[in-house]
């Protein structure tokens, strides 16, 4: 049996005024309708800082200054398993407002309601740490 090593992925935690942005992936995507931070997968020699960066480019339109790396952790989903990278993170002042480019929606969410979402499986143990 092969077993494959976890993909990496990062993800971003943007705080703003006590406020955490969440973005819905669309429909048409695997965990299509929920809710996640947003992110992506690490490409083959590149940083997980610089994904993440590239990552909120493409995604939102928006730069982000990292204020902390938090532990990463691997999820298994049935379709295969990956190391989540999380940051926090606050826009720059120069960025751009966030807009949804590959996602159906955003939303800036209070800490203690981010329960009320539905969110992707691998992103729910973040909950513990934002809450």
């Amino acid at each position: 049996m092969d077993v494959k090593s976890p993909v990496p992925v990062v993800c971003a935690i943007i705080v703003r005024d006590e406020r955490v942005m969440i973005a819905q992936r669309p429909p048409d995507k695997k965990l299509g309708g929920l809710w996640e931070f947003p992110g992506g997968k690490v490409e083959p020699g590149e940083t997980a800082e610089a994904a993440l960066h590239r990552e909120l480019h493409e995604e939102l339109g928006c730069t982000v200054c990292i204020t902390q790396a938090l532990e990463p952790f691997a999820h298994a989903y049935p379709w295969g398993s990956i190391e989540l990278i999380p940051f926090l993170c606050e826009l720059t002042a120069e960025s751009a407002e966030p807009h949804p480019h590959e996602h159906t929606a955003l939303a800036w969410v209070e800490r203690s309601q981010l329960q009320a979402y539905e969110l992707a499986p691998a992103d729910v143990p973040l909950l513990t740490v934002l809450i």
